[in-house]
Protein backbone atom coordinates (compact mmCIF):
# COMPACT_ATOMS: atom_id res chain seq x y z
CA UNK A 1 0.00 0.00 0.00
CA UNK A 2 1.03 3.37 -1.10
CA UNK A 3 1.75 6.43 1.47
CA UNK A 4 -1.24 8.43 -0.64
CA UNK A 5 -2.81 5.27 -0.08
CA UNK A 6 -2.48 5.00 3.36
CA UNK A 7 -3.10 8.47 4.18
CA UNK A 8 -6.57 8.57 1.86
CA UNK A 9 -7.89 5.85 3.62
CA UNK A 10 -7.08 7.13 7.24
CA UNK A 11 -8.67 10.28 6.61
CA UNK A 12 -11.33 8.33 5.88
CA UNK A 13 -11.30 6.43 9.24
CA UNK A 14 -10.55 9.60 10.80
CA UNK A 15 -13.73 11.34 9.21
CA UNK A 16 -16.42 8.39 10.20
CA UNK A 17 -14.62 9.07 14.09
CA UNK A 18 -15.32 13.01 13.95
CA UNK A 19 -18.64 12.39 12.93
CA UNK A 20 -19.06 9.55 15.99
CA UNK A 21 -17.86 12.10 18.63
CA UNK A 22 -20.15 14.65 17.05
CA UNK A 23 -23.18 12.91 17.66
CA UNK A 24 -21.97 10.75 20.70
CA UNK A 25 -19.60 13.16 22.37
CA UNK A 26 -21.30 16.09 22.06
CA UNK A 27 -25.02 15.81 22.70
CA UNK A 28 -25.67 19.16 24.30
CA UNK A 29 -24.54 20.97 21.21
CA UNK A 30 -27.52 22.76 18.90
CA UNK A 31 -27.92 21.09 15.88
CA UNK A 32 -26.22 24.43 13.55
CA UNK A 33 -22.52 23.04 15.31
CA UNK A 34 -23.71 19.48 14.49
CA UNK A 35 -24.44 20.47 11.30
CA UNK A 36 -20.87 22.50 10.56
CA UNK A 37 -18.77 20.39 12.27
CA UNK A 38 -19.63 17.64 9.87
CA UNK A 39 -19.17 20.18 6.79
CA UNK A 40 -15.80 20.89 7.99
CA UNK A 41 -14.89 16.96 8.81
CA UNK A 42 -15.53 16.43 5.03
CA UNK A 43 -12.18 17.76 4.14
CA UNK A 44 -10.40 14.51 6.08
CA UNK A 45 -12.48 12.53 3.00
CA UNK A 46 -9.97 14.91 0.00
CA UNK A 47 -8.05 11.79 -0.30
CA UNK A 48 -10.49 9.29 -0.80
CA UNK A 49 -13.15 11.49 -3.07
CA UNK A 50 -9.68 11.96 -5.12
CA UNK A 51 -9.18 7.64 -5.95
CA UNK A 52 -12.73 6.70 -5.31
CA UNK A 53 -15.00 9.64 -5.56
CA UNK A 54 -18.53 7.25 -5.31
CA UNK A 55 -17.33 5.33 -1.97
CA UNK A 56 -16.57 8.74 -0.89
CA UNK A 57 -20.07 10.15 -1.51
CA UNK A 58 -21.45 6.72 0.33
CA UNK A 59 -19.09 7.67 3.62
CA UNK A 60 -20.05 11.50 3.25
CA UNK A 61 -23.93 10.30 2.97
CA UNK A 62 -24.32 8.27 5.74
CA UNK A 63 -21.96 10.47 8.83
CA UNK A 64 -24.52 13.75 7.61
CA UNK A 65 -27.30 11.05 7.33
CA UNK A 66 -25.91 9.88 11.26
CA UNK A 67 -25.53 13.97 12.03
CA UNK A 68 -29.14 14.16 11.32
CA UNK A 69 -30.39 11.62 12.66
CA UNK A 70 -28.28 11.75 16.16
CA UNK A 71 -28.93 14.99 16.75
CA UNK A 72 -31.42 15.49 20.16
CA UNK A 73 -34.63 17.38 19.19
CA UNK A 74 -34.73 18.86 22.51
CA UNK A 75 -31.41 20.77 21.87
CA UNK A 76 -32.12 24.02 22.12
CA UNK A 77 -32.03 26.21 19.01
CA UNK A 78 -31.75 30.14 18.09
CA UNK A 79 -35.70 31.15 17.57
CA UNK A 80 -34.80 33.19 14.64
CA UNK A 81 -33.79 29.83 12.52
CA UNK A 82 -36.10 29.38 9.98
CA UNK A 83 -34.83 25.57 9.32
CA UNK A 84 -32.83 23.48 11.89
CA UNK A 85 -29.27 23.37 11.60
CA UNK A 86 -27.95 20.28 11.31
CA UNK A 87 -29.32 19.50 8.12
CA UNK A 88 -26.10 22.29 7.24
CA UNK A 89 -24.39 18.38 7.51
CA UNK A 90 -26.01 17.70 3.50
CA UNK A 91 -23.82 20.19 2.45
CA UNK A 92 -21.10 18.32 2.21
CA UNK A 93 -22.35 15.75 0.48
CA UNK A 94 -23.37 18.20 -2.24
CA UNK A 95 -19.73 18.88 -2.62
CA UNK A 96 -18.70 15.57 -2.89
CA UNK A 97 -21.50 14.69 -5.62
CA UNK A 98 -20.20 18.02 -7.42
CA UNK A 99 -17.07 15.85 -8.15
CA UNK A 100 -18.39 12.73 -8.10
CA UNK A 101 -20.71 14.38 -11.55
CA UNK A 102 -17.40 16.36 -12.70
CA UNK A 103 -15.34 12.82 -12.94
CA UNK A 104 -17.70 9.60 -13.17
CA UNK A 105 -19.15 8.24 -15.89
CA UNK A 106 -22.84 9.71 -16.43
CA UNK A 107 -24.55 6.61 -15.50
CA UNK A 108 -23.30 6.89 -12.43
CA UNK A 109 -23.35 10.41 -11.43
CA UNK A 110 -27.16 10.04 -12.65
CA UNK A 111 -27.47 7.26 -9.82
CA UNK A 112 -25.54 8.77 -7.20
CA UNK A 113 -27.81 11.60 -7.91
CA UNK A 114 -30.61 10.05 -7.20
CA UNK A 115 -29.15 8.32 -3.96
CA UNK A 116 -28.35 11.74 -2.50
CA UNK A 117 -31.54 13.37 -3.58
CA UNK A 118 -33.54 10.45 -2.31
CA UNK A 119 -31.91 10.19 1.17
CA UNK A 120 -31.80 13.94 2.06
CA UNK A 121 -35.86 14.58 1.21
CA UNK A 122 -36.23 11.54 3.17
CA UNK A 123 -34.15 12.43 6.24
CA UNK A 124 -35.52 16.38 5.59
CA UNK A 125 -39.68 14.94 5.21
CA UNK A 126 -38.87 12.72 8.90
CA UNK A 127 -36.91 15.23 10.96
CA UNK A 128 -38.03 18.71 9.76
CA UNK A 129 -41.20 20.04 11.59
CA UNK A 130 -43.22 22.99 10.73
CA UNK A 131 -42.06 25.61 8.82
CA UNK A 132 -38.71 24.21 8.85
CA UNK A 133 -39.52 21.32 6.33
CA UNK A 134 -40.43 23.40 3.37
CA UNK A 135 -37.48 25.92 3.88
CA UNK A 136 -35.49 23.11 4.31
CA UNK A 137 -35.91 21.68 1.51
CA UNK A 138 -35.72 23.96 -0.85
CA UNK A 139 -32.83 25.09 0.73
CA UNK A 140 -31.49 21.12 0.18
CA UNK A 141 -32.86 21.24 -3.30
CA UNK A 142 -30.82 24.67 -4.72
CA UNK A 143 -27.47 23.25 -2.97
CA UNK A 144 -27.39 19.90 -4.67
CA UNK A 145 -28.63 21.59 -7.99
CA UNK A 146 -25.83 24.24 -7.69
CA UNK A 147 -23.17 21.31 -6.90
CA UNK A 148 -24.75 19.19 -9.80
CA UNK A 149 -24.24 22.08 -11.99
CA UNK A 150 -21.05 23.00 -11.00
CA UNK A 151 -19.61 19.45 -11.74
CA UNK A 152 -21.74 19.58 -15.11
CA UNK A 153 -19.60 22.94 -16.26
CA UNK A 154 -15.93 21.35 -14.37
CA UNK A 155 -17.14 18.49 -17.10
CA UNK A 156 -17.47 20.06 -20.12
CA UNK A 157 -14.42 22.01 -19.40
CA UNK A 158 -12.36 18.90 -19.23
CA UNK A 159 -14.19 17.34 -22.09
CA UNK A 160 -13.47 20.51 -24.39
CA UNK A 161 -9.82 20.37 -23.10
CA UNK A 162 -9.53 16.63 -23.88
CA UNK A 163 -11.32 17.28 -27.52
CA UNK A 164 -8.79 20.56 -28.26
CA UNK A 165 -6.00 18.11 -27.74
CA UNK A 166 -6.68 15.40 -29.14
CA UNK A 167 -7.39 18.02 -32.16
CA UNK A 168 -3.94 19.67 -32.25
CA UNK A 169 -2.80 15.71 -32.25
CA UNK A 170 -4.80 15.05 -35.28
CA UNK A 171 -3.37 18.10 -37.12
CA UNK A 172 0.30 17.68 -36.26
CA UNK A 173 -0.53 14.41 -37.71
CA UNK A 174 -1.89 15.77 -40.76
CA UNK A 175 0.90 18.80 -41.37
CA UNK A 176 3.10 15.60 -40.80
CA UNK A 177 2.03 13.59 -43.50
CA UNK A 178 1.58 16.78 -45.60
CA UNK A 179 5.30 17.97 -44.67
CA UNK A 180 6.91 13.89 -45.64
CA UNK A 181 4.51 14.38 -49.11
CA UNK A 182 6.23 17.11 -50.24
CA UNK A 183 9.39 16.44 -49.17
CA UNK A 184 8.84 12.81 -50.95
CA UNK A 185 7.06 14.45 -53.69
CA UNK A 186 10.04 17.45 -54.48
CA UNK A 187 12.61 14.98 -53.67
CA UNK A 188 11.63 12.00 -56.37
CA UNK A 189 10.00 13.67 -58.93
CA UNK A 190 12.76 15.60 -60.18
CA UNK A 191 15.36 12.69 -60.07
CA UNK A 192 12.73 10.73 -61.69
CA UNK A 193 11.88 13.40 -64.68
CA UNK A 194 16.04 13.15 -64.69
CA UNK A 195 16.35 9.32 -65.11
CA UNK A 196 13.10 9.27 -67.24
CA UNK A 197 14.72 12.11 -69.99
CA UNK A 198 18.17 9.94 -69.72
CA UNK A 199 16.74 7.09 -70.08
CA UNK A 200 14.78 7.99 -73.39
CA UNK A 201 18.10 9.73 -74.51
CA UNK A 202 20.13 6.29 -73.80
CA UNK A 203 17.40 4.18 -75.72
CA UNK A 204 17.46 5.90 -78.63
CA UNK A 205 21.48 6.89 -79.06
CA UNK A 206 22.71 3.66 -77.51
CA UNK A 207 23.64 2.33 -80.82
CA UNK A 208 24.54 4.32 -82.76
CA UNK A 209 26.34 6.79 -80.32
CA UNK A 210 27.75 4.71 -77.63
CA UNK A 211 29.76 7.78 -75.54
CA UNK A 212 26.39 9.57 -74.84
CA UNK A 213 24.35 6.58 -74.15
CA UNK A 214 27.33 5.96 -71.30
CA UNK A 215 27.33 9.30 -70.44
CA UNK A 216 23.15 9.19 -69.95
CA UNK A 217 23.96 5.89 -67.91
CA UNK A 218 26.29 7.71 -65.53
CA UNK A 219 23.61 10.76 -65.35
CA UNK A 220 21.08 7.75 -64.66
CA UNK A 221 23.02 6.20 -61.99
CA UNK A 222 24.13 9.68 -59.96
CA UNK A 223 20.56 10.74 -60.09
CA UNK A 224 19.79 7.91 -58.39
CA UNK A 225 22.16 7.74 -55.73
CA UNK A 226 21.23 10.81 -54.93
CA UNK A 227 17.70 10.09 -54.75
CA UNK A 228 18.28 7.04 -52.17
CA UNK A 229 20.08 8.91 -50.35
CA UNK A 230 17.76 11.64 -50.14
CA UNK A 231 14.92 8.75 -49.14
CA UNK A 232 17.24 7.04 -46.49
CA UNK A 233 17.53 10.45 -44.36
CA UNK A 234 13.57 10.81 -44.45
CA UNK A 235 12.91 7.16 -43.55
CA UNK A 236 15.82 7.26 -40.99
CA UNK A 237 14.85 10.43 -39.36
CA UNK A 238 11.11 9.20 -39.21
CA UNK A 239 12.06 5.97 -37.55
CA UNK A 240 14.95 7.58 -35.06
CA UNK A 241 11.39 9.75 -33.67
CA UNK A 242 9.00 6.61 -33.78
CA UNK A 243 11.66 5.36 -31.45
CA UNK A 244 11.88 8.76 -29.45
CA UNK A 245 15.79 8.97 -30.03
CA UNK A 246 16.79 11.96 -28.87
CA UNK A 247 19.14 14.58 -30.89
CA UNK A 248 22.27 13.81 -29.34
CA UNK A 249 22.25 9.56 -30.48
CA UNK A 250 20.42 10.01 -33.89
CA UNK A 251 23.09 8.61 -36.27
CA UNK A 252 24.95 11.37 -38.65
CA UNK A 253 22.83 11.88 -41.71
CA UNK A 254 23.46 13.77 -45.06
CA UNK A 255 22.30 17.74 -44.46
CA UNK A 256 19.41 18.42 -45.80
CA UNK A 257 19.63 20.56 -49.23
CA UNK A 258 19.68 24.45 -49.92
CA UNK A 259 20.27 27.46 -51.47
CA UNK A 260 23.83 26.37 -51.65
CA UNK A 261 23.08 23.44 -53.80
CA UNK A 262 21.54 25.07 -56.92
CA UNK A 263 24.58 25.21 -58.78
CA UNK A 264 24.48 21.04 -58.30
CA UNK A 265 20.89 21.01 -59.16
CA UNK A 266 21.85 23.40 -62.00
CA UNK A 267 23.65 20.89 -63.44
CA UNK A 268 21.37 17.64 -62.86
CA UNK A 269 19.39 19.68 -64.77
CA UNK A 270 20.84 20.65 -67.97
CA UNK A 271 21.49 16.67 -67.78
CA UNK A 272 18.63 16.90 -69.10
CA UNK A 273 18.82 19.18 -71.43
CA UNK A 274 17.14 22.44 -70.01
CA UNK A 275 20.22 24.73 -69.35
CA UNK A 276 19.92 27.31 -66.06
CA UNK A 277 21.30 30.35 -65.59
CA UNK A 278 21.56 31.07 -61.87
CA UNK A 279 21.81 34.68 -60.41
CA UNK A 280 22.17 35.49 -57.15
CA UNK A 281 21.51 39.43 -56.09
CA UNK A 282 21.76 41.09 -52.37
CA UNK A 283 23.99 40.33 -49.49
CA UNK A 284 24.16 36.34 -49.63
CA UNK A 285 24.70 35.05 -45.94
CA UNK A 286 23.45 31.74 -43.62
CA UNK A 287 19.84 31.15 -43.71
CA UNK A 288 17.28 29.23 -41.19
CA UNK A 289 17.02 25.92 -42.23
CA UNK A 290 12.91 25.71 -42.97
CA UNK A 291 14.07 28.86 -45.26
CA UNK A 292 16.97 27.66 -47.03
CA UNK A 293 15.27 23.98 -47.45
CA UNK A 294 12.13 25.61 -48.92
CA UNK A 295 13.68 28.02 -51.17
CA UNK A 296 15.32 25.03 -52.78
CA UNK A 297 12.44 22.64 -52.96
CA UNK A 298 10.58 25.65 -54.61
CA UNK A 299 13.76 25.92 -57.06
CA UNK A 300 13.44 21.95 -57.32
CA UNK A 301 9.98 21.98 -58.64
CA UNK A 302 9.85 24.75 -60.36
CA UNK A 303 13.15 23.10 -62.93
CA UNK A 304 11.00 19.74 -62.80
CA UNK A 305 8.17 21.53 -64.41
CA UNK A 306 10.35 23.01 -66.99
CA UNK A 307 11.99 20.08 -67.66
CA UNK A 308 8.83 17.87 -67.88
CA UNK A 309 6.12 20.28 -69.69
CA UNK A 310 7.76 23.40 -70.68
CA UNK A 311 9.21 22.18 -73.61
CA UNK A 312 11.81 24.54 -74.06
CA UNK A 313 16.05 24.33 -73.47
CA UNK A 314 16.92 27.02 -71.46
CA UNK A 315 15.14 28.44 -68.23
CA UNK A 316 16.57 31.34 -65.35
CA UNK A 317 16.84 31.47 -61.47
CA UNK A 318 17.11 34.35 -59.72
CA UNK A 319 18.09 34.43 -55.83
CA UNK A 320 17.71 37.92 -54.15
CA UNK A 321 19.20 38.51 -50.68
CA UNK A 322 16.42 41.29 -49.69
CA UNK A 323 17.07 42.61 -45.64
CA UNK A 324 13.46 41.32 -44.88
CA UNK A 325 12.58 39.03 -47.04
CA UNK A 326 14.14 36.33 -49.44
CA UNK A 327 13.06 36.37 -53.07
CA UNK A 328 12.93 33.27 -55.61
CA UNK A 329 11.88 33.58 -59.19
CA UNK A 330 12.18 30.71 -62.24
CA UNK A 331 11.47 32.26 -65.80
CA UNK A 332 11.10 30.16 -68.93
CA UNK A 333 10.00 30.46 -72.17
CA UNK A 334 8.22 27.35 -73.03
CA UNK A 335 4.75 26.74 -73.71
CA UNK A 336 3.52 28.10 -70.42
CA UNK A 337 0.94 25.91 -69.76
CA UNK A 338 -1.05 26.07 -66.70
CA UNK A 339 0.66 24.83 -63.46
CA UNK A 340 -3.02 23.52 -61.82
CA UNK A 341 -4.05 21.05 -64.41
CA UNK A 342 -4.29 17.52 -63.33
CA UNK A 343 -0.77 16.79 -65.71
CA UNK A 344 1.11 18.87 -63.31
CA UNK A 345 0.15 16.85 -59.62
CA UNK A 346 0.74 18.28 -56.42
CA UNK A 347 3.71 20.62 -57.70
CA UNK A 348 2.47 23.87 -57.25
CA UNK A 349 0.16 22.80 -54.25
CA UNK A 350 3.53 21.67 -52.62
CA UNK A 351 4.80 24.88 -53.39
CA UNK A 352 1.82 27.42 -52.05
CA UNK A 353 1.81 24.82 -48.51
CA UNK A 354 5.56 25.59 -48.07
CA UNK A 355 5.09 29.14 -48.75
CA UNK A 356 2.26 29.24 -46.64
CA UNK A 357 3.80 27.53 -42.96
CA UNK A 358 6.34 30.10 -43.60
CA UNK A 359 3.81 33.11 -43.78
CA UNK A 360 5.24 34.18 -47.41
CA UNK A 361 3.90 34.84 -50.99
CA UNK A 362 3.81 32.50 -54.23
CA UNK A 363 2.62 33.10 -57.31
CA UNK A 364 3.13 30.75 -60.68
CA UNK A 365 1.01 31.11 -63.63
CA UNK A 366 1.94 31.54 -67.32
CA UNK A 367 3.77 34.86 -68.79
CA UNK A 368 1.98 37.67 -71.16
CA UNK A 369 4.94 37.71 -73.41
CA UNK A 370 4.78 33.15 -72.96
CA UNK A 371 6.60 31.29 -70.76
CA UNK A 372 6.02 30.54 -67.71
CA UNK A 373 6.92 32.16 -64.13
CA UNK A 374 7.64 30.78 -60.30
CA UNK A 375 8.44 34.07 -57.47
CA UNK A 376 8.05 33.27 -54.11
CA UNK A 377 8.97 35.74 -51.43
CA UNK A 378 10.18 34.22 -47.77
CA UNK A 379 10.30 36.94 -44.65
CA UNK A 380 13.20 36.54 -42.73
CA UNK A 381 13.45 37.01 -38.90
CA UNK A 382 15.63 40.03 -37.66
CA UNK A 383 19.29 39.84 -37.30
CA UNK A 384 19.39 39.10 -33.36
CA UNK A 385 20.47 42.70 -31.90
CA UNK A 386 19.47 44.66 -35.06
CA UNK A 387 16.76 46.95 -33.56
CA UNK A 388 13.41 46.95 -36.20
CA UNK A 389 14.39 50.97 -36.41
CA UNK A 390 17.68 49.96 -38.10
CA UNK A 391 16.15 47.74 -40.65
Amino acid sequence: MTSTKAVAWAGGAAYLLVVGLLVGGATRASGTVHGVGALLAVSLLAGVVRRMPLLALAVALFGSTAVVVGTPSSAPESPAASYQGQFLSYLAVDLVLGFVVATCARRASTVAVAVSFVVQLLMIGVFAHGDDLSVTGVIALLAMAASCMAGLLRRERREHAVALRSQEVAEAVTAERLRIARELHDMVAHSIGVIAIQAGVGSRVIQTQPAQAREALRTIETTSRETLSGLRRTVVSLRQAERGVTASERSPLAPAPGLADLERLAAATADAGVRVDVRRSGEQRPLPADIDLSAYRIVQEALTNVVRHAGTGRCRVAVDYGDEELSVEVVDDGRGATGNGPAHGFGIIGMRERVGLLHGHLSAGPRPEGGFRVAARLPLPAPLGVPVEAR
